[in-house]
C-alpha cells in the first residue's frame, strides 16, 4: 500500500484546479511524462482509479474526490506552518491574514490597519475579500489568521471579541417621501427598490431582522458591488439602500443622502473579530484585536 506524501496532494490539487495533466505539470514545474508516471504509479499503489478522462479533461472519482478534499484541507495548514517556522528562522512575525465579511468595513479597517502597521513594522497586513476565502471554515483551515464579520459563529477552538458597535439604517435621497421621517416601517418599504450589496439574502440584517419576520419584500432587489455606486444611485433616486450609520455620516457633505431609522428602536449591531484560540500567545495578532478594542472606545 502506498504512502501518501505532499506531492501526492499537490498533484491531485493542481489537476482539479487546472483540468489537465499538462497544465498542472506547468503548475508543478515538472514535465507532463514525469506527472503522468507519479500519477499512475500512485493509482497502482493504492488499487484505486483517482481521475476518469472525459475528452481532453480529467474528472476524480469519487475516491478522487475524497484524496481532493484531504489535499484542500491539509496543504494550506502546510504551508502556513511552514512559512511560520521560516519567519521564526529569520526572527520575523510575518503576516497578518485578515479575512473580510464585512463589505462595508473597509473604511474602519483602514483606521486600525494604518497605525498598527506603524507600531508594527516587521509585520506585513493582506487582506481577503469574502469571495476569496470560507470565512469560519478559512480559519480552521489557517487560510487566515483573523476573521472581520458582524456573524460570529461560535465554535470550539475560536474566539470572537466585538470590536465596532454601531446602527444599521435606510438610506434615501433628496426627494424621497421618506425624507425625514423619524423611522420607517417595513411596510414602506414593499414598493422601494432596496439596494445592497451583493450578499444572500439570509445574511442581510435588512431582509433578517426587518422585512422577513412580517412577511414584507421589496418590490426590487439590486445588489451592488461599490459602497460610492449605491449611494449615488440613492442620491440619483433609484432606490433605496440598508447602510451603517456611520459609513453614511462619512458621505455627508459629499452626496445628498439621508438616513433614516429601521422602525423605531433601530437595529444595533456589532462588528467581531474572529481568532483561533490557539493562537492566543501570537503577539502581533493578540496587539492588531486590542488596537481593534481601543479603537472602539475611543470612537464610542
Amino acid at each position: 500500500m502506498a504512502h501518501l506524501e505532499r506531492t501526492h496532494l499537490a498533484i491531485i490539487r493542481a489537476v482539479d484546479q487546472h483540468g489537465s495533466l499538462t497544465a498542472a505539470a506547468e503548475q508543478l514545474h515538472v514535465t507532463q511524462s514525469a506527472l503522468s508516471h507519479a500519477v499512475r504509479k500512485l493509482e497502482d499503489q493504492l488499487g484505486v482509479a483517482l481521475w476518469t478522462r472525459e475528452g481532453r479533461t480529467l474528472r476524480p472519482t469519487q475516491a478522487g474526490e475524497y484524496l481532493l478534499g484531504v489535499a484542500n484541507r491539509l496543504l494550506p495548514q502546510l504551508t502556513h506552518a511552514e512559512e511560520r517556522l521560516r519567519q521564526f528562522a529569520r526572527g520575523e512575525r510575518g503576516v497578518l491574514r485578515i479575512g473580510m465579511e464585512c463589505h462595508p468595513c473597509y473604511q474602519w479597517l483602514l483606521k486600525v490597519v494604518s497605525p498598527y502597521l506603524a507600531a508594527w513594522p516587521d509585520v506585513d497586513v493582506d487582506v481577503k475579500q469574502e469571495f476569496q476565502f470560507g470565512g469560519i471554515g478559512a480559519l480552521f483551515g489557517h487560510e487566515i489568521d483573523l476573521l472581520v464579520t458582524p456573524d460570529p459563529l461560535y465554535k470550539d477552538g475560536l474566539e470572537f471579541a466585538p470590536v465596532f458597535d454601531y446602527e444599521q439604517i435606510l438610506v434615501v435621497g433628496p426627494g424621497h417621501r421618506l425624507r425625514g421621517a423619524r423611522f420607517v416601517r417595513p411596510e414602506q418599504l414593499a414598493e422601494e427598490t432596496l439596494i445592497t450589496y451583493p450578499v444572500a439574502i439570509d445574511r442581510l440584517d435588512i431582509y433578517t431582522q426587518f422585512l422577513l419576520p412580517v412577511g414584507i419584500r421589496p418590490k426590487r432587489h439590486k445588489p451592488i458591488e461599490t459602497t460610492d455606486i449605491m449611494l449615488q444611485m440613492v442620491a440619483s433616486g433609484r432606490g433605496v439602500a440598508a447602510l451603517p450609520r456611520w459609513l453614511v455620516d462619512e458621505y455627508a457633505g459629499k452626496l445628498e443622502v439621508t438616513a433614516v431609522r429601521l422602525g423605531p428602536q433601530g437595529i444595533d449591531k456589532q462588528i467581531f473579530l474572529g481568532t483561533r484560540t490557539a493562537d492566543a500567545d501570537i503577539r502581533y495578532l493578540r496587539a492588531f484585536v486590542e488596537l481593534a478594542r481601543a479603537h472602539r472606545h475611543q470612537a464610542g
